[in-house]
């Protein structure tokens, strides 16, 4: 967390699974989309400029989770639009399982005495 402004900042394989499972919940979306709509659910703790979201949506078509195609956005302008592919529906899950015991173990670091 920054000390100037509240913002969060986000590990990658993090950062992934969101993108996912915003894609899954939402259907296809432009890049643009998807960083506002992390900040929106996230109540502005974090903050998704292009530097951060561009990466990760190359990285995640890379590894055949989404696809991409060109089209217009509501502002009337040509967008590059992502989905989730097949492969992407099946690696939410696996993200998903991977995050609920990645926390169990963190929580119980947490929690411990010692």
């Amino acid at each position: 967390m920054s000390a100037n402004d509240g913002k969060r900042d986000i590990l990658q394989g993090t950062l992934d699974l969101l993108v996912l499972k915003t894609l899954e919940t939402m259907g296809p979306m432009h890049g643009w989309g998807i960083a506002r709509r992390l900040e929106q659910v996230s109540g502005n703790l974090l903050q998704m400029n292009q530097g951060t979201i561009y990466p990760a949506l190359l990285r995640l078509e890379q590894a055949g989770w989404i696809a991409s195609e060109w089209g217009i956005s509501e502002n009337n302008r040509r967008a590059r639009f992502y989905s989730l592919t097949p492969a992407g529906q099946r690696r939410v899950r696996v993200e998903e399982k991977n995050w609920d015991q990645m926390s169990a173990v963190i929580t119980k670091v947490l929690r411990s005495d010692a």
